[in-house]
């Protein structure tokens, strides 16, 4: 019963210590392909932790928006760090988000209604848009209009008109693609 097989095979770590999110992080950055995304099995063999402890960890640094997530195939599910809202704490702290240069000007460029201050606020809103996105890479139109709308509503009232003024820039953004079926899922395909 204390063998060390034993809790190994039960899903325990060898040392039966316990895992801090940064080794999770730890591992994604000691990787030498970095654009690879990583199942819960690579974690799991890197740090010597069971496959649920590796699952909870990487769910939790999706919840703080340090990873992003996958489902692939019927089972499998990969994380990778994603281009945007790269931050090892929740803090409120304002931080650099990295953006392809292409999608900067595409923003940049985007047909906006309004000029000054509004027009700036409405960039923000695509840039918010995109960015959610890009952390949610299967996204629907309704959860653009909850997650989205509400902290940047850039002068408009309604979500509905908000979203007629966001929609057809973010369709012309880089790695953005809509399904045209019924639901219009918004897919995310880039990193």
């Amino acid at each position: 019963m204390g063998n060390t097989t034993d809790s190994t095979m039960a899903g325990e770590s060898t040392s039966g210590q316990e895992f801090p999110l940064e080794s999770v992080l730890s591992v994604f950055e000691g990787r030498t392909d970095q654009a690879r995304p990583l199942t819960a099995n690579d974690v799991m063999e890197e740090l010597g932790c069971s496959r649920r402890t590796a699952h909870n960890k990487l769910n939790a640094l999706v919840k703080r928006n340090t990873l992003a997530t996958r489902k692939v195939g019927a089972r499998g599910r990969v994380w990778w760090v994603p281009l945007t809202g790269i931050t090892r704490d929740d803090s409120a702290k304002e931080h650099e988000t990295y953006r392809d240069p292409e999608v900067n000007t595409g923003i940049a460029d985007a047909e906006l209604p309004g000029s000054g201050e509004t027009l700036e606020k409405r960039r923000e809103a695509l840039r918010a848009a995109y960015d959610y996105l890009s952390r949610n890479p299967n996204a629907t139109e309704s959860e653009f209009l909850v997650e989205v709308f509400p902290e940047h509503p850039a002068g408009y009232k309604t979500a509905d008109k908000w979203w007629e003024a966001i929609e057809p820039a973010l369709r012309e953004l880089p790695n953005v693609d809509v399904n045209e079926d019924r639901e219009h899922v918004w897919h995310y395909v880039g990193g």
